[in-house]
């Protein structure tokens, strides 16, 4: 019976073929010019690492014997561990554990190099259904704050030491939340708001207070001629609370700049703090400008590195502490590849200006270090 069946069979299914080849065909072949999504899953391994030495000019410390001395030391400041992976081309992930210094107190671990989450999140990527607004996604997990993460792509010497918002503005780079980021049409710039805890990566959460944080940043000419199309002009707010009714807030506004023989910035940022519902508002402000000139080309050979912040406690007073930084820095060649590695030989100060009547001057900081960096 299953031969006599078959036989019975072939012929209808060959006259079906003739009569509409079309649809036997479009059920096995894809449309002309359409490329599927790469779903293959995934898993990545990456490693960075910053590495110094570094010799304090002043201020000099005393030792248990009483003996003045200049601080020294060698140092491996932060290495991290990426591992990222997709598990679609809609779903991706990133877990990097943060490898640093122990600096808490009255713990046997103080001093030690301690293992916590710097990054730990899921995305869902959503250019499937927006159009030309590519690299649009959601993010849920500990994460990268908007300004900080955007700032870096710019200021590329983290290795060196945090950017001045991070340093003196009371930001974090990372914080636990979830957000939307999207990028503008034609290369205009791109958009990241967040809802984050507030507290920063290395804090737990301590209240029911949410940080909200907006980003835009606009590319005004990014069509034009190499020597325009690398402004970019960026907004930021943060809206926090320490506790209900005390307001944690940070606003920004900056210029980067990337050109062929050089990078540059400028922020400006002004925050306004509360320390409890009842107590008073202490408003604070300051500014940063930064130049990174290439001798040759970015990423390739010396580049040097320029840096002045300035940064107001208090608005009501007139004291300030200025930051210099001076470097030249050499970039290792990476034909065919991602991975960078540089070492920078530089200069830091931080100096305080008109402390009269705000209290007494702090002692002025020289130091000056060898940094190094290994990002793979």
């Amino acid at each position: 019976m299953t031969r006599r069946f078959c036989r019975l069979m072939l012929p209808a299914l060959a006259l079906l073929t003739i009569l509409a080849p079309s649809t036997a065909l479009a059920q096995v072949t894809a449309a002309a010019g359409y490329t599927p999504p790469d779903d293959t899953q995934a898993i990545k391994v990456g490693a960075v690492v910053f590495y110094d030495y570094t010799y304090t000019k002043t201020p000099k410390t005393t030792d248990s014997a009483g003996n003045t001395f200049s601080p020294s030391v060698f140092n491996v400041a932060r290495t991290y561990l990426n591992v990222t992976g997709n598990i679609s081309h809609r779903v991706a992930f990133r877990i990097t554990p943060d490898i640093t210094r122990e600096s808490g107190t009255g713990s046997s671990l103080a001093g030690s190099l301690t293992v916590r989450l710097k990054y730990g999140y899921a995305q869902f990527n959503l250019d499937d259904w927006t159009g030309n607004w590519k690299q649009t996604y959601i993010r849920a997990g500990i994460q990268q704050t908007p300004f900080i993460d955007a700032q870096e792509g710019v200021y590329r010497y983290r290795f060196q030491g945090t950017v001045f918002v991070e340093r003196d503005g009371g930001l974090s780079s990372a914080d636990a939340g979830v957000t939307f980021h999207t990028n503008l049409p034609n290369n205009y710039g791109d958009f990241h708001i967040g809802l984050y805890n507030g507290e920063g990566y290395s804090k737990a959460e301590i209240n029911n207070q949410k940080s909200l944080q907006v980003r835009g940043t606009f590319r005004p000419m990014p069509g034009g001629g190499f020597a325009v199309k690398g402004l970019r002009l960026t907004g930021y707010y943060n809206k926090d609370h320490v506790a209900k009714n005390a307001d944690r807030n940070r606003a920004i506004g900056s210029v980067f700049y990337e050109y062929k023989r050089f990078n540059a910035g400028f922020d400006y940022i002004a925050r306004s703090d509360e320390a409890s519902a009842t107590a008073a508002k202490v408003n604070s402000d300051g500014w940063s400008v930064f130049v990174t000139p290439f001798f040759k080309e970015k990423g390739n050979g010396l580049e040097g590195l320029f840096r002045y912040d300035s940064f107001r406690a208090n608005k009501s007073l007139d004291a300030r502490q200025n930051r210099t930084i001076a470097g030249l820095a050499y970039w290792f060649p990476h034909p065919g590849g991602a991975a960078t590695a540089a070492i920078l030989l530089d200069f830091e100060q931080v100096d305080f200006k008109n402390f009269t009547g705000a209290g007494t001057a702090p002692a002025k900081q020289q130091r000056i270090a060898l940094h190094g960096l290994i990002n793979f």
